[in-house]
């Protein structure tokens, strides 16, 4: 036993007191008895004992009553276990991401975590609240209570790390105690990494009956026709319950399609047939379990012709012609010396076609055009300064060219993973007749290729930016020094290139990526694009390349949908936002995940236990109630004790 007041104790000297009261009034005195009153001398001997019987009594109930009462002012009290942690601040992490829109037994996981929160947390307990996007530190449940009830599913996967980083990074010198309330969809080993080992840790993970679930995960134009767009929806299947769903696709509310699809497989991709036409709408099915990945918005942008514009010879380059065609592609050939500079700002992609000597002027001039998110295709040619070539495609990466070597190659892989030839083939190929040249420079580069030569050097290299891509080949590809111009590769190789970042196809952005938009737009010096729907509106963070505005939207917009963009009252173009699908997959959390770590059941339970755990146990209440019964015990026996 422990004492909270132990200088109180001191005042124990005072049960000196009452000893010397009683001291005095037992005085014995010489006592004369005269004849009269003899005969009372034998009840006066019993009196006197019944006298004794009831001072001593009446000395140990006062003396104990005085004891009880300085220990009660000294505030007794037996160490609580966990002591220690007694003094830790609570920091209650809730996940709200869209995983938590499933159903448990007693309704969706967020609002009965929500309802469990607003009822068992002590109106006098201190805490931080943090979900996916807000932080509200020091508060209180009654500061929250509103903020609880109207909160929102969040558009951002729950990350616990970055929680952990958030907590941590907030000063104090308390010891934590962090609560986390999580369905725990997406965590792994590396997440827990970040929780200290000095701070105590609670998981809280309600479960949901439903595990089966089915999601939109996207949708891409697979091939254009003179008057149709063949559109493919690939649709994933979580779960071996779900065996057929409806999907429709709709433009601007209006039905255009529909089918019923039989998922035998865990992934799956539906074809659809739409005329070719400018596009908005979405695509949407339904199924019992989670409801944010039954929608996926997107926008199919009027076709607009690409600017493409080769500089070299008007012989070298007649094949880009056959190639850039005129429905399609706004494109023209010029000599080095009658190069026009104004003229590249206004292009999409340029060529330098085999150019002997690239003039500084012209490498300053493309530099500045790839940064404002044009595409650049680079084919050198066999009199070409290596000093030159180095120092001009050190503008854009880390590559080196050595020599030029009359050795003849093979053009004999193609990189299908590579986002040149994404939607090129259906099937990867291994009876192609791939070409080859007769001579080509060796080059020393860390950048991804999308061809290779049979000694698994780089024929195409590539250099992709989050706005642009520049593209080298190590060989010239006239005819004299390559047969790949009558290969099959070069028509989807060339129209990839110069097509990189152009909105010539599906527009549908997901919320919380950083990649940048581009779209056409001329802007005054503080002109702005806004990005608005019937429910929203915001402006992006934007930069002005020339005739292009780059957009980056970052966590914006906060719900999925349709949008436009507008400089001030003129629309531009279309543009569509989905959720994030990284929570579609209702996988069971390994149970030896957590294992290191306090669980609970509710968050009334933590309470309880914290409770439990770190309250000391106070005895003072206990001596109040003896003082007090032996003060009744005194008055008892002076009133009745005779």
């Amino acid at each position: 036993m422990q004492f909270k007041h132990p200088e109180i104790l001191y005042f124990l000297f005072l049960l000196i007191v009452p000893i010397l009261v009683h001291l005095f009034q037992f005085r014995r005195f010489k006592k004369e008895y005269f004849t009269n009153v003899r005969f009372l001398k034998s009840l006066t001997i019993q009196t006197r004992k019944s006298s004794k019987l009831k001072k001593w009594l009446l000395l140990s109930c006062r003396l104990l009553l005085l004891t009880f009462i300085i220990l009660a002012f000294a505030q007794p009290f037996f160490e609580a276990k966990d002591n220690k942690n007694s003094s830790n601040e609570m920091y209650i992490v809730l996940d709200n991401s869209f995983s938590m829109q499933a159903k448990g037994k007693k309704g969706e996981l967020l609002k009965r975590a929500v309802q469990e929160l607003l009822e068992a947390t002590p109106e006098n307990k201190n805490f931080s609240l943090l979900t996916n996007t807000e932080s509200y530190w020091n508060t209180d449940i009654k500061s929250v209570r509103s903020t609880l009830q109207n909160l929102k599913y969040s558009a951002i996967p729950f990350e616990l790390d970055h929680v952990i980083a958030q907590i941590n990074a907030h000063s104090t010198n308390a010891k934590k105690d962090i609560v986390i309330i999580t369905d725990a969809i997406g965590i792994d080993p590396k997440q827990l990494k970040n929780i200290s080992k000095n701070d105590v840790s609670y998981f809280i993970i309600p479960k949901s009956e439903q595990k089966n679930n089915v999601a939109i995960d996207s949708v891409f134009i697979n091939e254009t026709t003179n008057d149709f767009y063949d559109i493919n929806v690939n649709v994933s299947r979580f779960g071996d319950d779900i065996k057929s769903i409806s999907l429709a696709i709709y433009n601007q509310n209006k039905l255009v399609a529909k089918t019923v699809a039989n998922l035998e497989t865990s992934k799956k991709t539906l074809h659809f047939t739409i005329p070719k036409q400018e596009f908005q709408g979405y695509v949407s099915i339904s199924d019992n379990s989670l409801s944010y990945d039954n929608t996926y918005y997107f926008s199919i942008s009027k076709v607009k012709k690409t600017n493409i514009i080769s500089i070299g010879e008007s012989a070298k380059s007649q094949f880009l012609q056959r190639i850039y065609t005129a429905d399609e592609f706004n494109y023209s050939n010029t000599e080095l010396t009658a190069l026009n500079y104004n003229n590249l700002e206004k292009q999409d992609g340029i060529v330098l076609n085999e150019l002997d000597e690239i003039p500084q002027a012209l490498q300053i001039t493309v530099k500045d055009f790839v940064q404002k998110g044009g595409n650049l295709i680079v084919i050198p040619s066999a009199k070409s300064s290596i000093a030159t070539l180095n120092s001009f495609m050190g503008n854009f990466g880390k590559i080196q060219f050595k020599s030029y070597e009359n050795v003849e190659k093979l053009v004999s892989k193609i990189n299908f993973n590579h986002p040149l030839f994404s939607g090129v083939f259906e099937n990867k190929i291994t009876n192609f007749q791939y070409p080859s040249t007769k001579a080509s420079f060796a080059i020393s580069n860390s950048n991804p290729a999308a061809l290779f030569y049979d000694d698994q050097s780089a024929f195409l290299s590539t250099m992709i930016t989050a706005v642009s891509a520049v593209y080298l080949f190590s060989a010239p590809i006239n005819t004299e020094n390559s047969n790949f111009q009558q290969s099959p590769l070069i028509v989807p190789v060339f129209y990839k290139m110069a097509q990189f970042n152009q909105n010539n196809g599906v527009n549908a952005l997901t919320i919380g990526n950083s990649n940048p938009f581009i779209v056409d737009a001329s802007l005054s010096k503080d002109g702005i694009l806004e990005v608005k729907n019937s429910n929203e509106n915001f402006i992006p963070i934007q930069q002005i390349m020339n005739a292009k505005v780059k957009m980056t939207f970052n966590d914006l917009p906060l719900e999925a949908g349709n949008f436009e963009i507008y400089n001030q009252k003129q629309w531009i173009e279309n543009i569509s936002f989905n959720y994030n699908r990284t929570e579609s997959n209702r996988n069971p959390l390994d149970n030896n995940l957590l294992s290191e770590y306090n669980t609970a059941d509710s968050i009334e339970s933590v309470f309880h236990d914290i409770q439990t755990d770190r309250m000391d146990n106070q005895l003072w209440k206990w001596f109040v109630i003896f003082a007090l019964l032996f003060l009744l015990c005194e008055m008892a026996i002076i009133k009745f004790l005779k």
